[in-house]
């Protein structure tokens, strides 16, 4: 009689803690312990401490045993959270987060994001695009997303960003993207989506702001060109930088060649800054950020 092959056990639960809490000893200790004796088990961890601001990061990915659930992590790491003042959360690994998509004329971003959304190189699930334009609303389809069409003009701005964020609110959206979105966001609306926005920017911040940014960076003879993927905020284009692309050019290219090589640039830069945010490995810290990339 042939032997039964053995039960395969099913893979252990996922999950991500992050936190930020001001410097001290016994912080790693302390969440390593509490892992250990919930059960749990550790599989990468990073920490940063900054010396500048005294506060300490920490993102650590971990399994756990079948009965420990994720809102019983969530209660249980509370205690801890509080004795140390921290500002923590704790996802599953493998939920895909949800994201809106927001754009204007210039698609390259929009159809990148798209295509690494469809072929799994995003962990994101897509949940609409919003547009002031109509141009892609057939490219959109494509891919089976909702298509949102929000003219804006002065004089409608206002109950525009009021149905983005009925949107937001109706899709529980977890992170909008700027994908070459080109409107000005009102101070409140950054506000209420603080740390939940990110934009591509197509130069170093804060060199060549305004039109054509290409055509400055050309009269001025650059030999690098750039983009800045970074987090939105009331001040224009100086939210905390997430990510930067570069790319070397030399004196002879044109001002739309320029604008060929930054398009795959800003498509990179901001397809990272994406990624990094949807696996939560970015931390917020003042103006800038820690990013366990």
């Amino acid at each position: 009689m042939s032997e039964q092959p053995a039960p395969v056990a099913a893979p252990a639960a996922q999950y991500v803690l992050t936190l930020s809490c001001p410097d001290r000893m016994g912080i790693v200790h302390a969440v390593s312990s509490y892992l250990f004796m919930t059960g749990c088990n550790i599989e990468d961890s990073q920490q940063f401490g900054d010396r500048d601001t005294g506060l300490f990061f920490m993102r650590v990915h971990f399994s756990a045993e079948e009965s420990v659930t994720l809102d019983k992590l969530r209660a249980s790491f509370a205690a801890i959270g509080d004795s140390f003042h921290m500002d923590w959360q704790i996802n599953g690994a493998d939920a895909k987060m949800r994201i809106l998509l927001m754009v204007s004329k210039f698609g390259h971003c929009l159809n990148d994001l798209l295509f690494r959304a469809r072929i799994g190189a995003l962990p994101v699930e897509i949940v609409g695009v919003v547009s002031n334009h109509t141009e892609f609303e057939e490219l959109v389809g494509s891919y089976n997303i909702p298509f949102h069409h929000i003219p804006v003009t002065k004089d409608t701005k206002s109950e525009g960003e009021a149905r983005l964020l009925e949107i937001v609110r109706e899709e529980g959206v977890e992170l909008v993207v700027l994908a070459r979105y080109m409107q000005v966001l009102s101070d409140d609306l950054c506000k209420q989506l603080s740390g939940r926005i990110i934009n591509i920017h197509h130069s170093f911040l804060p060199s060549f702001k305004g039109a054509k940014p290409y055509h400055q960076a050309h009269a001025r003879g650059v030999k690098l060109i750039g983009a800045t993927a970074h987090y939105v905020t009331a001040d224009l284009d100086e939210g905390p930088i997430i990510e930067q692309e570069v790319e070397r050019v030399r004196h002879d290219v044109t001002p739309d060649q320029l604008v060929a090589i930054g398009r795959d640039v800003e498509c990179q830069a901001l397809a990272r800054a994406v990624k990094w945010h949807a696996e939560r490995r970015i931390l917020l810290n003042g103006r800038r950020t820690v990013v366990f990339a």
